[in-house]
């Protein structure tokens, strides 16, 4: 599974990133508005920061407006991915774009039907929101299953990107079905690193070691 990190704070990324662990980067307009900077700038710098593709929304909401603005963000890095809303616009939109060579992420993705029309669509990742499903008291792990299952059927190319990621179950559940990315807040990233078990372990051996008044250099 690779591993995105869903955020627009440079410094995050570049301390997460150098532990190897980061494969890309998603945004969206209120990631970037938290920043308060020029949309271009923070999607320039965080293409600069990692190797992977870094996910830049559009904020038009009809065909036309949306191939502009997809454009004009692909120009950026040669890393971006320009994200579209999976409405009906959006999806005739990212059949164009990725006709042009363009890589999108369809995104806001609550259904198997409309996973279904990303794939046919073109386009290179599906978002399915399993954060904001189980909010409603939907089962968005179930979502992540039923598109894996109707994508192995066809061989869709299309990579399903598990996305509102709420904690690290929601990874891990993921991971078991065999979803291609999550992309996660950093605080779950962290979360997922972290075990307090191994901290109390860590604590007891270097208690033991210093008790011997030994160093390996």
């Amino acid at each position: 599974m690779k591993f995105f990190l869903d955020t627009a704070d440079i410094t995050e990324i570049r301390q997460l990133a150098a532990l190897g662990l980061v494969d890309g980067v998603t945004t969206n307009p209120s990631l970037i508005a938290k920043t308060g900077r020029k949309m271009s700038e923070v999607i320039t710098e965080i293409c600069a920061a990692v190797d992977g593709p870094v996910s830049a929304e559009v904020t038009a909401t009809e065909h036309g407006a949306m191939l502009a603005e997809g454009r004009t963000l692909r120009k950026l890095a040669h890393n971006v991915v320009v994200k579209l809303p999976l409405t009906a616009e959006g999806l005739r939109a990212c059949r164009d774009l990725s006709e042009e060579g363009i890589l999108v992420n369809l995104t806001l993705c609550f259904s198997p039907a409309q996973a279904l029309l990303a794939a046919k669509a073109g386009a290179a990742y599906v978002s399915p929101f399993v954060g904001r499903l189980d909010d409603v008291s939907h089962d968005g792990i179930g979502l992540i299953a039923d598109i894996l299952e109707i994508y192995d059927n066809y061989d869709f190319s299309t990579e399903v990107l598990v996305a509102s990621v709420r904690h690290p179950m929601h990874v891990i559940q993921a991971a078991k079905l065999g979803a291609d990315v999550a992309t996660m807040p950093p605080s779950v990233l962290r979360a997922l690193i972290n075990h307090p078990l191994t901290d109390k372990g860590l604590a007891g051996f270097l208690a033991d070691w210093a008790k011997t008044g030994q160093t390996i250099l």
